[in-house]
């Protein structure tokens, strides 16, 4: 795609590639809209670079008919001449890129609410195919709809079609063909812009005239299978104990599937690094192999790592998104959440980032207030995810006894709880929320597996496109700071230089993705790496050892040991690493060996101390990098950074002096 940039605005215009035609996609949420996109691209979409636009739009291009075609996937909105952060993105988007035609989706089953988006469209002379989707529920609930006199008053295309199962699907393609082959010059985005400020209103006599004739509704809708649903979930008793259950069932089967297979890829890469990568790297000297084992191909194998759990997270979340239990879910906890600033589906992806935290972030996407959005990206790195869970199994199997474990466990879930809604607390004046929690609860749906493999496939891809860089060269950083003595290899120069080698490893596209995310901490590390080569002390020890004994003094009244404090920089990368950095710092292979250590060289209170500060600072580079694809801000990123750490210092100091003060410790 070429990008023309005006020097004083910008973005003066962007075209798509010449002889490519440019769709957009666009419709009321809960339409099925991404599901009919995803059948169109295939799970081939990818998140576009479209200056001037504040969310990730998803484009794709596909060939139809033998014509390429570009389609973009718009935010779902109610309303294309509103204000909500949502709508103004999709007025940017059409006031700035040309666009040969626009896919307006609707909901079939609710086509009297929903006309009026088709209608603003054509009011801005943009040539437009209105897809009625869910075609199969408007039959079962007894609404009839003639497409033909639909289209004639509309003066555009109607097809009926079923994304999920398919049906109409040719015939929708055939339209969409039949209106790109008539030669039209696209509308310039000047033009649109100001049709969009002469077009405001649509009156309820132009809705009331199209509907005439064209669409008949019976007069009272049979009691349906999600009213009777509702009446259990949402009752006001046992709601929201089913929904805790849900939520842990989900987990389970995340657990349940996920470890194995997560264990599967452990192996893959494993024998991958024995049978392929030791012999090409055997020649290569101590420290390159080193380097290049340990360190790239490391970092490759922690991006693996993260697959299995991630993706069957993905699918579950397909599933409870598209049936439509999570906008219930949502409304469930509003009441208790918007006490603390936030809605209920805060909650809900709170809930989530127990899982994992990058997915819960990602899924902030369904929030229409920016400041909600926020302020609710800032709470979930605080949910106890299942990385930081390895960490706390490992050692509270091997500090505390079969009766004080669960409980430990438990009391580090209210925790992560408590200071979520603390933060929600205090924070809620500076992110204030002035949309009023408006959401509509959808019938219940099944989705095919077709609808969950694709929309899972494609969140992974999202994930690794952003991740892959940015942790492997994470991870390739943390071994140059433990294996190089202070003055044996020039570590501003290594800095510089691994983001190139990941580049040549991922692909160039990573590589400026991650520079794009991560120049800032390059330029810090390179920074602080010089002022520590610069510390007075033994030349022979590893940088990550000077780090250790800086931080040391710092960490000293939590009462965690520079043993410990070398771990939790290493965890900064991933938390995963934090166990395996715990053996290599104290030199053993064995975790038995290393849990016997821990026993004797921590007391249980310094043990719990250690958790609560893993628990609460700074999340991983993963998480990092996606606060900042989402939120679309530095300054927000650092915020979060450095208010996780100030919470894991103040929480940690404050247990362990008050245990020391009670004589516990």
């Amino acid at each position: 795609m070429a990008h023309c940039h005006d020097s004083s605005s910008g973005i003066a215009s962007v075209t798509s590639q010449p002889g490519v035609k440019r769709v957009a996609v666009m419709g009321m949420p809960n339409v099925g809209k991404s599901t009919l996109f995803n059948r169109i691209t295939g799970a081939g979409a990818f998140v576009g670079n479209w200056p001037g636009v504040t969310v990730d739009l998803l484009e794709a291009e596909v060939e139809l008919e033998g014509r390429k075609v570009e389609f973009v996937d718009l935010p779902g909105i109610y309303d294309l001449e509103g204000y909500s952060e949502d709508e103004r993105v999709v007025q940017s988007f059409f006031e700035t890129y040309p666009v040969d035609l626009v896919l307006v989706i609707l909901n079939a089953a609710q086509i009297d609410r929903q006309i009026r988006l088709p209608l603003q469209v054509k009011a801005l002379g943009i040539p437009a195919v209105v897809i009625l989707n869910m075609a199969d529920e408007a039959k079962h609930f007894g609404i009839t709809i003639d497409e033909h006199k639909l289209a004639d008053k509309l003066e555009m295309p109607v097809v009926l079609v079923s994304a999920k199962y398919g049906n109409g699907y040719a015939i929708a393609i055939r339209k969409i063909t039949q209106e790109l082959a008539e030669a039209r010059v696209p509308i310039a985005p000047t033009e649109l812009k100001r049709q969009i400020e002469a077009h405001r209103s649509i009156s309820e006599l132009q809705i009331r005239e199209i509907l005439e004739d064209t669409v008949e509704m019976p007069s009272r809708l049979l009691k349906t299978v999600t009213e009777r649903l509702d009446a259990v979930l949402l009752h006001p008793v046992i709601g929201l104990p089913l929904f805790f259950l849900s939520i842990y069932l989900m987990f389970e089967f995340v657990w349940l599937v996920g470890l194995p297979l997560q264990d599967v890829a452990d192996a893959i890469t494993g024998w991958l690094q024995e049978v392929v990568i030791a012999p090409v790297t055997v020649n290569l000297s101590e420290f390159w192999r080193g380097f290049l084992v340990d360190g790239i191909y490391g970092g490759l194998a922690t991006v693996a790592s993260f697959i299995p759990l991630v993706i069957t997270f993905f699918f579950m979340m397909a599933i409870v998104e598209d049936s439509g239990y999570f906008s219930r879910a949502a409304y469930i906890m509003d009441s208790l959440m918007y006490r603390f600033g936030m809605d209920g589906r805060s909650f809900v992806l709170l809930i989530m980032g127990f899982g994992c935290n990058i997915p819960a972030i990602m899924g902030t996407r369904v929030m229409r207030s920016r400041a909600l959005r926020l302020l609710t990206i800032l709470i979930i790195p605080f949910a106890l995810c299942s990385a930081r869970l390895t960490v706390f199994v490992f050692i509270i199997d091997a500090l505390f006894n079969r009766t004080w474990g669960p409980l430990v466990l438990f009391s580090l879930y209210l925790f992560s709880f408590l200071v979520a809604l603390l933060t929600g607390l205090l924070m809620k004046r500076q992110f204030q929320n002035r949309e009023p929690f408006v959401i509509e609860l959808p019938p219940y749906r099944f989705p095919t597996l077709q609808q969950i493999f694709l929309r899972g496939w494609g969140e992974l891809k999202h994930f690794l496109q952003r991740a892959t860089g940015f942790i492997t060269a994470g991870v390739a950083g943390v071994w140059l700071l433990s294996n190089l003595p202070q003055g044996t290899a020039n570590p501003v120069g290594m800095l510089v230089i691994t983001p190139l080698l990941v580049g040549m490893v991922t692909g160039w596209d990573a590589v400026k993705a991650f520079l794009q995310r991560a120049g800032g901490l390059i330029a810090i590390g390179v920074l602080g790496v010089w002022l520590l080569t610069h510390l007075p002390g033994n030349d022979n020890v590893s940088y990550a050892t000077r780090i250790g004994e800086f931080f040391a003094p710092i960490l000293n009244p939590a009462g965690i040991p520079k043993e410990l404090t070398i771990a939790l920089i290493f965890g900064f990368i991933a938390k995963e690493i934090l166990v395996g950095s715990l053996a290599t710092i104290y030199n053993l292979t064995d975790p038995n060996a290393v849990q016997a250590t821990l026993a004797q060289t921590i007391s249980p209170i310094q043990a719990y101390s250690f958790m609560l500060f893993c628990l609460l600072y700074t999340p991983c580079l993963a998480t990092v990098a996606t606060i900042r694809s989402e939120s679309k801000s530095i300054q927000f990123t650092f915020l979060s950074v450095t208010y996780g750490l100030i919470w894991a210092w103040v929480v940690s100091t404050l247990f362990y002096q008050g245990a020391r003060l009670l004589g516990l410790s």
